[in-house]
């Protein structure tokens, strides 16, 4: 298996993949990246042996599983999972590369949140062998995948990731290509209209988060949650679902804007809707 994108979402990737059995490519622009990628799994890894939730021996044989590599130098793979950032032109210009690098049988998947398969796809010269293989953050921990195909995308391919994501021990969902796919169109709003409640003074961040819980049973607060996310993956959410549907009720609110502008964007800068 490739993993192309060595950051949070991708090297918890690999660690899936390595953890199932599988031998696993950990790639990125330049080897460094990857290889901060495979450092950042080994310390995390080493919490759950500290903590008595692993065996030892166990987090080493997945570690053992996982070679960073960068591009250039990714070896011949089954299947490519691309998890870089939200980005349509670059994820098409990578999947070019790497359809030149990769062999016919090769199956292409994105983890992208919400940017169209069927766009993606259509750089590739076989757009039928791509597809949607969305994984949730954390996703060592996360059951969830999500399978989407595009307009071109082929059943078999389509089935062959349900198999390998059972295989790896998640729950795989068929979703047939919507902006924003099942999960995302229906959260990532919510989080959108906690930041509108906030911005109106309606309620507190604490308050807001409590409501949500106590209220809905949910187990993390909506603002939480997109701290959680990160606040310019939610705003990317929130722009592709406006662009893509033209329905007003998706426009992003201009806080969660002013926050991504300001970089406050959550728990991976230590500041969002709450400070951490």
């Amino acid at each position: 298996m490739g993993v192309v994108g060595a950051g949070t979402m991708g090297w918890a990737i690999a660690q899936v993949f390595a953890a199932a059995g599988y031998t696993v490519a950990l790639c990125d622009r330049e080897l460094s990246f990857a290889e901060n990628g495979k450092a950042a799994m080994s310390a995390s890894l080493k919490k759950l042996v500290d903590r008595e939730k692993m065996a030892a021996d166990a987090a080493e044989k997945i570690l053992s599983n996982v070679t960073p590599c960068d591009i250039d130098n990714i070896p011949p793979c089954s299947l490519i999972v691309e998890a870089i950032f939200e980005d349509m032109n670059v994820k098409k210009e990578l999947f070019q590369k790497l359809e030149k690098l990769m062999p016919s049988g090769t199956i292409f998947a994105t983890n992208t949140s919400a940017l169209s398969i069927t766009e993606i796809a259509g750089c590739l010269d076989d757009p039928t062998r791509f597809v949607g293989m969305h994984f949730f953050n954390p996703a060592a921990v996360m059951k969830l995948v999500e399978v989407i195909s595009g307009a071109k995308t082929r059943e078999d391919v389509a089935e062959k990731i349900v198999f390998i994501a059972e295989e790896i021990g998640k729950t795989p969902i068929r979703v047939n290509e919507s902006a924003g796919f099942v999960v995302n169109r229906l959260l990532v709003p919510v989080v959108n209209e906690a930041a509108g409640l906030l911005a109106e003074g309606v309620a507190s961040a604490e308050d807001i988060d409590t409501a949500m819980k106590l209220g809905a049973n949910h187990p993390i607060g909506p603002l939480a949650l997109g701290d959680l996310i990160g606040l310019d993956v939610c705003l990317a959410i929130m722009e592709t679902l406006h662009s893509e549907s033209g329905d007003d009720k998706y426009r992003p609110h201009p806080l969660l804007r002013k926050m991504v502008r300001a970089k406050t964007l959550g728990r991976k800068t230590k500041k969002g809707f709450f400070d951490y």
